[in-house]
Formats: C-alpha cells, structure tokens, sequence
C-alpha cells in the first residue's frame, strides 16, 4: 500500500479556513410534557447543494428544564467566502432512539454562520416553521461563537470534595460539578459537566479531560467558575458553592506536581452570616496537560496515509450487460460505482506521493471459486493501479472477467486491510494509518462478522469509508457508522467510531467537491484520536 509522507497534503491548501465553536442554550421553551418539564435537545442541520438539508450535529439531551443551557458545543469551519446557511431545531426528546419523527418539536429558526460569527452572541425568538420568523411565544434560542485558536492542551482533571452541606431531607447531597469559561462580555458559558455522585458529602469525580481552547480559550487569566450543586431529579439544582481558578493556576499546579483546594462559597449564606466560612471544600487530587497536536501536525511531521478501495461485486447489482445494472457501463454517463471512486478517489490521491492503490473486489465468482477478496486488476500479488483512473480501468476489465455473485460480505476485506494496519502498529516508530473505502449495493450478509472486524480495526491505524450505491434501503448501515456511541458486538466494544457511512443518492446531484468533503471528513479526527490514545507524538514535533 503506497504511503505518503504529508509534507503539505493537498486538499488543505485551498481556501483559509477558521475552525469556529458554537455554544447553544434556549430559554422559555414550550412545555410539552404534562407530568415534567420538556427534555430539550438541539440538532443542528447544513444547507447544501440544490436546497437540502443535512444534519450536521447534536447537542445533549437535557432532562426536565425549560431553560437549557448545553455543554457539547458544536464545531465547524468559518468560510468568509460562502454563505453557510444553518438550521436549529429544537425537540423534547421523548424516547432513547435517535429517530426525531417521534419527539414534540419545539421550534427552530435558520440564520448564517456570518450572521453568528458577526454578532459574537446571537439571540434569536423560535419559529413553528422554518424560514419563518417567531413571535416570541415558542421562546428563544442563543448562539454564541468563538473561534478555536490553533495552540490547544488537553488537561485531565480529577477532582473531590469534602465536608459539602446537606441538602437532602432524607439523604445527604447528590453533588455534581458545572464548569464555565468566562466570556468576553462577563458572562459565563457552561462548558463541562460532570456525573452526579449520589448521597454524599465528599464525592470524589471521575477523572475527565477536557480541551484548553473549550475550557478558557487556552487563555491562562480567563477565570474559570465551577459551580458545585445538590442533584434534583425535578431539575431545580441546589446551589451548594461555586469558587472561580483560571488556566494559569491550573498550569502552575500541573508544573509543579501540587494539589490544589478551593472554599465552594455560597453567596447566599455568606451575605447572611459573617461567621459563615465555606460550604465544603473542593480537592483538585491530579492534573495532567498534554499538548493536542492536529491533523496538519501529523501530516507535516511525516506521517504516512494508505488508501484501499474495495468494491461490490454481488448479483444485486444487476446484469452488468443490462441498462438497469448498478454496473452497466454507458460509454456517455458514468455509473454511480464509477462516479463515487471518481469523486472520492481524486481527493485521496492526492495524499498519496506515488498514486498507487490496491483495489480489491468481493462477492463475485471466479471459476469455481466464490472470492471476497479479489484483485480488480487481475493480480493477487501486486493489486495496485495508477492513480484513480487506473483504479476505474482495472473495475471496468473486473466486470468482463468475473461473474457477479454473492454474498455480500465486506469483513475479509476489512481484514485484509486491518492485517496491514497491524503490522504498522507494531513498529513504535511507525507512523502509518490506513483508510479503505467501501462501494456496496446493499446491506451486508455478514453484519455481526462485520461489526467484530470493525471493532478490531478500531484498535489500529484504521478508518473505513463505505458509500452505499443504488437505492436500497440502507438504514442497517447506520449501525456501523456509530455517531451516537460505540459500536458493540455481543461483549465486543470499539475503541474508537472509525465508520462513516453515506448513501450515493444524496450526492447524485452534487459535485464531487461536496461528496468528497462529507465522506473523508472525519479522517483527519479518527487519525489524531487513535495517535492521542496510543501517545504518538508527530515526528520532530515540539513538545
């Protein structure tokens, strides 16, 4: 598999982008519940070509309030230069599935990311309709943004707390921690949460990590207030204190292997009593700061990408002679097979120094013999093609040569590509990752094989891309591409979410541009997420 030492990959060198976060709360939501109050959730969805909609991320789900104010803010790239039209709608989630069609919709309103960017906060009243403004009735929404800097740490913390006040009648306290950055104006923006620990005076938390830049903007006089409450399953907290530190303080602690305790003052209590000294004390026991390195890091220190393309040779497709085969070749319009390794094989070839990839084929016949794990051009012992064109050649001369089969069944070539991966990952100063991409018709024969290959390879320098073709109902795919945890199988559990998974259909009237962006956008994560957690520093970097 051919590597490439990414000293300047292209595909990053077009237009500047800045990387900018948003940071959502609502206030006077509808309340749809009868017994509660709602249990809002933001989902936020991208303009893009020929007027559609594509989800593009979700805030967490909050219990019981009308006035949420979310953690999980969502990233994306400023353009300057294009009008990126954005929608937030907000439901009260009903149930545990992701499916939305069964949750209470609660509003939405549509606006710019200029126009967000522009403002710095942005407060808009919800509207029943999109496109239509509000009246105010449905309450409003409130976007704020800031823009990521480049320079980033990640810190983990674990805290504890000792001697907090009772709030419980039957009980002691069920203490949680709220940390806030504070912003520009004054105000506060809540940016981490912990776990409630449950009738207790002195919980000790779960160790958490947390990016600099989402913390205090990596800004080290940027106060930091954390705010400790008492639980209640109603969603009226109890104030039990709050004490307020900054970066700097942190860093120094970090430096010097010190531990670090703070009064969790309540305001209340202090303004009525002056003998009044704290309400429990909160214990920093451990910090750990490390430096993130990005994408580019790694690229420009040498590291090294590998493409795999693999594709579905199963009679699903259709009689590749006849008009309506997913495989027919139409000497004037492309088929979509050839269309989706046209669009994304262009942007991956430009990562590869001598635009050589292995290309493989499953669930076709060949003789006797049913193979899931063939060599388009023929050639078991040496699979590659030049460049992305070559590629398409060598599946075009496939189809005259096999005979399409079944089933469909992509774990072998997974295994294929994770046994490479492995090797790599065995060299400590190996810095290669590996990425296959997947055209298939149709849902998998071989889904729980498939998933436990998947899992493995999520423990390696691996990611998977699979574009599903044609018009079948794909929706059993999703469980691959696991957005909303990690993928399982039986006791198996992935390491990391190293699918992602799109139908063709949604691009056909796109550009190749656009598809290419979608499918490969979250490589460049999946790389620095598995070098983070294996401690792999880019080559040459500076500490």
């Amino acid at each position: 598999m051919a590597a490439v030492s990414g000293q300047g990959p292209a595909g990053f060198t077009s237009s500047p982008k800045t990387r900018v976060e948003l940071h959502i709360s609502c206030a006077k939501l509808k309340n749809t519940d009868v017994l509660s109050k709602s249990d809002p959730i933001v989902v936020v969805y991208a303009k893009q070509a020929q007027n559609q909609w594509t989800e593009f991320a979700r805030t967490e789900w909050i219990k019981n309030t009308l006035n949420p104010e979310f953690s999980r803010a969502v990233e994306m790239d400023y353009r300057f230069e294009e009008v990126q039209t954005l929608q937030f709608s907000v439901y009260d989630v009903d149930n545990l599935t992701p499916d939305l069609s069964d949750d209470d919709f609660l509003g939405c309103i549509q606006c710019s990311l200029g126009e967000v960017v522009s403002r710095g906060t942005y407060t808009k009243p919800l509207s029943a309709s999109p496109g239509k403004e509000g009246d105010g009735k449905l309450g409003t929404i409130t976007i704020r943004a800031t823009e990521i800097g480049t320079e980033q740490s990640m810190l983990e913390l674990w805290l504890s707390g000792s001697h907090l006040d009772k709030k419980d009648f039957l009980g002691k306290s069920d203490p949680f921690l709220e940390f806030f950055k504070q912003n520009s104006d004054g105000s506060f923006t809540l940016v981490h949460k912990t776990e409630v620990v449950m009738n207790t005076l002195n919980p000790t938390w779960k160790p958490f990590q947390i990016n600099s830049q989402r913390l205090c903007g990596h800004d080290p006089e940027c106060t930091i207030k954390v705010v400790c409450y008492d639980y209640d399953s109603d969603g009226t907290h109890d104030l039990i204190g709050q004490f307020t530190t900054n970066f700097g303080e942190l860093t120094q602690a970090h430096q010097k292997h010190s531990k670090l305790q703070w009064d969790a003052i309540n305001p209340q209590k202090q303004a009525k009593k002056r003998s009044y000294k704290n309400s429990g004390v909160i214990h920093l026991n451990q910090i750990k700061i490390s430096r993130v390195f990005s994408f580019l890091d790694y690229m420009m220190g040498g590291c090294g990408i590998n493409f795999t393309v693999g594709v579905d040779f199963t009679a699903s497709n259709g009689d590749p002679k006849l008009p309506s085969s997913l495989h027919y070749i139409d000497p004037h319009k492309p088929n979509e097979y050839t269309l989706a390794l046209m669009a994304v094989g262009q942007v991956c070839q430009d990562y590869d120094s001598d635009k050589l990839f292995p290309a493989l084929g499953f669930g076709a016949k060949i003789g006797e013999t049913v193979s899931h794990e063939f060599a388009l051009n023929g050639n078991p012992q040496n699979p590659y093609c030049a460049g992305i064109q070559g590629v398409v050649q060598a599946y075009h001369q496939a189809l005259q040569s096999v005979q399409l089969w079944g089933p469909t069944n992509v774990a072998p070539i997974i295994n294929h590509v994770a046994r490479f991966a492995e090797q790599a990952a065995r060299d400590p100063k190996s810095q290669q990752y590996f990425v296959l991409l997947l055209l298939t018709d149709g849902v998998l024969s071989d889904m729980h094989e498939t998933k436990l290959a998947v899992i493995r390879a999520s423990r390696l320098p691996m990611s998977i891309i699979i574009v599903g073709v044609g018009a079948a109902d794909f929706r059993a795919m999703n469980e691959l591409d696991a957005d909303d945890g990690k993928l399982r199988a039986g006791s198996e559990v992935a390491e990391r979410d190293i699918v992602q998974f799109v139908p063709f259909r949604q691009f056909a009237n796109a550009s190749p541009e656009t598809m290419a962006s979608v499918v490969l956008a979250e490589v460049p994560q999946q790389l620095v997420e598995y070098m983070q957690n294996r401690g792999i520093t880019p080559m040459n970097a500076k500490q």
